[in-house]
């Protein structure tokens, strides 16, 4: 099996610290953040607008893929747990998962998300409408 990722674009953030940064959207520190779209990929922005929910996938570049087991939100106190029952960046394949409200758009490729709690630099690997409720 032939698996590849494509990096579509990357997040510009104040964030530059994996150690001070949220560990989750709806934390305080979660920032106001640019996502610059690789032209290749422009086309896949069509029919966006300003206030849409938005799933942001990206690749946790800075993860540490050997652990299986954390302390969850790494708090020693916590007992450890399998990383496919937290939410850790550290895992075999370090995927995140950040829902963020479409701010605005910059043309032609600029992407203003907020709340967003990731560091500078982080590759974009799709973005998603949030699901609707049924």
């Amino acid at each position: 099996m032939n698996l590849e990722l494509k990096i579509i674009g990357y997040i510009r953030s104040e964030i530059t610290d994996v150690k001070s940064a949220p560990k989750m959207e709806d934390e305080p520190g979660a920032v106001q953040a640019r996502i610059e779209i690789e032209p290749e990929y422009l086309d896949g922005l069509d029919s966006m607008e300003p206030g849409s929910e938005l799933e942001l996938f990206t690749w946790l570049h800075k993860a540490n893929r050997s652990v299986l087991k954390v302390h969850p939100r790494g708090n020693i106190n916590n007992p450890m747990r399998g990383v496919f029952s937290t939410r850790s960046p550290t895992r075999p394949n370090p995927i995140g998962l950040h829902r963020v409200t479409l701010v605005a758009i910059e043309k032609p490729a600029t992407l203003i998300v907020e709340p967003l709690e990731a560091i500078d630099g982080t590759p974009i690997i799709d973005i998603k409408p949030k699901p609707r409720k049924k």
